[in-house]
């Protein structure tokens, strides 16, 4: 891929990240009932620039949804939870994509997960208690199925964007 078509496309993911965090930010924090649960959308933005363009880039796009997003309609609170989580999560996906013995879903999966972890984390030290880990368990089954979501979305995605791209050259 020409570097000015790659260096496009890492921008368009990541206006596209920002996009669709923002979208995500105006839904209710609790999606069925359940505080704290969003989608994740977004990350399938991160997860497109890391099997498409690579780890650099897909680093680009993850840090740009988090450092836009906290910018424009965050908090420093909110940039903590997100950076916490979004660089766990990031780097669970590199490791889990590098074993090659994890599909799509596997991937995004593990990002949804640990960026529940981490999330949680972060609140147990703000917080000064452990007892926020009593509500990890809710926060893991849904990570669970909006990982299964988006990882079945990028996994559809995917041929007929990597088919476009290749069109490019």
């Amino acid at each position: 891929m020409k570097k000015a078509v790659r260096i496009a496309l890492t921008g368009v993911l990541a206006a596209l990240a920002v996009a669709v965090g923002y979208l995500e930010f105006l839904l209710p924090s609790d999606i069925a009932g359940i505080p704290g649960i969003k989608p994740g959308f977004a990350n399938i933005l991160v997860m497109a620039a890391l099997y498409l363009l690579g780890t650099g880039e897909a680093a680009f796009v993850c840090a740009a949804k988090i450092t836009v997003s906290w910018l424009v309609f965050g908090s420093f609170t909110s940039f903590l939870y997100s950076l916490c989580g979004g660089v766990l999560s990031f780097a669970v996906m590199v490791l889990l994509k590098k074993t090659n013995r994890f599909g799509h879903v596997g991937v995004s999966v593990g990002g949804a997960v640990t960026h529940n972890v981490g999330q949680t984390a972060v609140a147990a030290l703000m917080l000064g208690s452990g007892y926020v880990f009593y509500y990890l368990p809710v926060l893991l089954v849904a990570a669970a199925v909006t990982g299964t979501l988006n990882g079945l979305i990028i996994k559809a995605a995917l041929p007929p964007l990597s088919k476009a791209l290749h069109r490019t050259e």
